[in-house]
């Protein structure tokens, strides 16, 4: 699992990780976004925060079923908790069924955090936040995680090569 506020590097760090051979999962957020657009949906963080989330939710159960049967370590970019965290985040409650959803579908203990970066930070079509928010993200998804009992690795800031290397280095 990697998480972490938005523009840090996580994505490339999965895209990374598939490239080395791993298995990955795609980011729930981005991925509805899109969608969203394409057909002119209101699920999205602009319009509706709430069923934003219920489409991530759905996205997440999704593919962490079909994640199940694989052997060896899965890389999801972002989970579940990611969503209480973003929900926290706008000030939201969690329903209770998304709480369930955290406790009860769990990922590695170990979970990788990309931590805020300035220097590589960017805005595009979906990802409209401004750097300070991106920060509180970071901040939401180290509590929410931490909640959750996931032990946190902070990620290095350092290309996507080194990045690699440091987690296979740390998994189990």
């Amino acid at each position: 699992m990697v998480t972490g506020g938005p523009g840090a590097g996580k994505s490339t760090l999965v895209d990374g990780l598939q490239d080395a051979g791993f298995a990955r999962s795609y980011e729930a957020g981005r991925g509805v976004i899109q969608d969203q657009v394409a057909i002119g949906g209101r699920a999205l963080p602009w319009q509706d925060v709430d069923l934003f989330a219920e489409m991530m939710l759905c996205w997440e159960l999704r593919s962490y079923r079909g994640m199940e049967a694989r052997t060896g370590p899965v890389f999801f970019d972002r989970g579940i908790p990611d969503i209480v965290g973003y929900l926290r985040l706008e000030g939201r409650s969690v329903p209770a069924h998304l709480d369930t959803a955290a406790r009860t579908f769990r990922y590695d203990e170990r979970v990788f955090i990309a931590p805020p970066w300035p220097e590589i930070y960017a805005r595009d079509t979906e990802r409209k936040q401004s750097r300070d928010e991106a920060e509180r993200t970071y901040e939401s998804m180290v509590t929410t995680y931490t909640e959750y009992g996931y032990e946190l690795v902070e990620l290095p800031r350092a290309p996507v090569e080194d990045r690699v290397r440091f987690v296979t280095d740390h998994l189990p």
